[in-house]
């Protein structure tokens, strides 16, 4: 009996699968056990037919492979190298080891590559699970992304025996992402200084821009309230190309899940932006499936950007559940047949008009809206998801006279010098997702200041949420100025950014 190392994806973490394979005395046949859905069920007819066309002459017995753990459910055509390989090697004194093989097989032999192969080799690496690894040539490219394993690659099913009927084995190191990078604390963080929306093109609207660079910066929720056209969306998709740089660890888990969501893989040290339509179902925002949890959009803008362009259109249901992952940066899907837990730390934007025609906050335009419809448009926004957004903005109208005053790059260049010092500070998380003790240690007030927050809580009525959210702006703005004390000054403009 021959062992072969595999692997399946269990929703969204790799579980290893031993693929076993024995001949016994009987009418001959194949067949494959173990919990296999159809996809691994077909690859017998890809394996018969591999096979066949390297002359390789099946024997006048039954050919049984089994797929351990039995109880586990498996899915992928990624499966097909290793049976092909069990069977064809089967009379060979060979010990396969910790080399685990992945490959989909054409019919005339060709090693293919699939789409959950990185996901599943970059979970079992951060399981510590996996060192070595046969996989198609293909797909090479980006697997040697991952760091931590050795690598052999194939682009046939004879390569493939033959690299297992040789004495020596041959194996290639990861390859290191090729990009601009900063090195804080002996690690390197990686950017790109491409600006395809630029906010030199939003003009005036200097609040907004600011409260962009701080949102930035910190990685703070932000909201812009302000009538149809004056720039909410363009500085939304803007934020986008002027987030902090990232770490090798962000940028794989940006490529898993781009690659579990079918996206082509790109390793570029560009953050996600999801931005779902507000007709858009809850399960799809939140994940979910009768029969396992899926992704869903909250999840795939994991360390990047939620954008929800009109805010108040969402389902309430949706706006409701959003609470959740926008304060504990997780969200746990429950089923009958699974539970996963996705991690949600994401910069959420959202964008809403001021009233249903749009036109209340202007001087020119005549606002339709009752008083009534204008209540009813902001009650679909509850107190306390909006206590859960960091920066409150309202735009400026246009005007002829406005200009643009500052662009991406500059911005940029102010988000890597804060990233930088937020980091040698000794902080594990951005000032925006800090938690209460990081608060306590980081977020020293200058005596002023002290006595400013005081009376903030009574003039602002301002929750225990509220407070940490007003002192994680303020640590922000200091760092962007390189205070080491959070000064009046800083946390007088964190509390202009508050929803009154």
């Amino acid at each position: 009996m021959k062992i072969i190392k595999c692997a399946t994806l269990d929703i969204s973490e790799a579980k290893v699968v031993e693929v076993e394979s024995s001949f016994v005395r009987a009418l001959p046949g194949f067949s494959i056990v173990g919990l296999a859905n159809t996809s691994i069920q077909e690859s017998r007819d890809r394996v018969k037919s591999a096979l066949l066309a390297l002359k390789y002459k099946f024997p006048p017995q039954k050919i049984t492979i089994n797929l351990s753990p039995s109880d586990l459910k498996k899915e992928g055509s990624h499966f097909d190298l290793s049976f092909a390989l069990s069977i064809a090697l089967q009379n060979e004194n060979i010990d396969f080891g910790d080399i685990f093989v992945f490959g989909e097989l054409g019919l005339n032999g060709k090693v293919k590559d699939t789409t959950y192969l990185f996901p599943i080799i970059l979970s079992l690496v951060k399981q510590n699970k996996i060192k070595k690894v046969l996989i198609p040539r293909e797909s090479f490219e980006k697997i040697s992304k991952i760091p931590g394993i050795k690598i052999a690659t194939c682009n046939h099913l004879e390569e493939a025996l033959n690299f297992f009927k040789s004495k020596e084995k041959t194996f290639s190191d990861p390859n290191d992402i090729e990009f601009d990078h900063l090195e804080i604390n002996k690690k390197k963080y990686y950017f790109q200084n491409e600006f395809p929306l630029d906010f030199k093109d939003v003009k005036g609207q200097t609040i907004a821009k600011r409260a962009s660079l701080i949102a930035a910066c910190g990685m703070h929720n932000i909201l812009f309230e302000g009538s149809p056209g004056c720039g909410k969306s363009m500085c939304a998709k803007r934020l986008r190309y002027i987030l902090p740089p990232m770490s090798l660890e962000e940028i794989l888990e940006n490529a898993r899940l781009s690659s579990i969501n079918d996206e082509n893989i790109t390793f570029k040290p560009l953050r996600n932006m999801r931005s779902p339509h507000h007709t858009s179902s809850r399960p799809s925002i939140f994940g979910g499936g009768s029969a396992k949890a899926m992704m869903g959009e909250v999840a795939l803008a994991n360390n990047g950007i939620l954008f929800f362009d009109e805010f108040p259109h969402f389902q309430k249901s949706v706006l409701e559940s959003l609470r959740e992952p926008l304060e504990d940066h997780k969200v746990l899907i429950s089923r009958v047949n699974s539970k996963v837990e996705y991690h949600t730390k994401f910069l959420f934007v959202a964008a809403q008009n001021p009233c249903p025609c749009g036109n209340l906050l202007s001087s020119e335009k005549e606002c339709r809206c009752t008083e009534l419809e204008i209540q009813r448009y902001k009650n679909r926004l509850s107190e306390p998801l909006l206590d859960r957004i960091d920066l409150y903005v309202q735009m400026d109208e246009i005007r002829s006279t406005d200009k643009s005053d500052i662009t991406s790059k500059e911005m940029f260049k102010i988000v890597k010098k804060t990233f930088s010092f937020q980091l040698q500070r000794g902080q594990k998380e951005l000032n925006g997702k800090m938690d209460e003790k990081d608060i306590e240690k980081f977020c020293i007030l200058h005596n002023d200041a002290k006595i400013l927050i005081d009376s903030a809580v009574s003039k602002f009525a301002l929750t225990q949420r509220g407070i940490n959210k007003v002192l994680k702006i303020a640590r922000t703005i200091a760092d962007i100025d390189e205070s080491d004390l959070i000064k009046k000054s800083h946390l007088l403009e964190a509390l202009s950014y508050r929803r009154r």
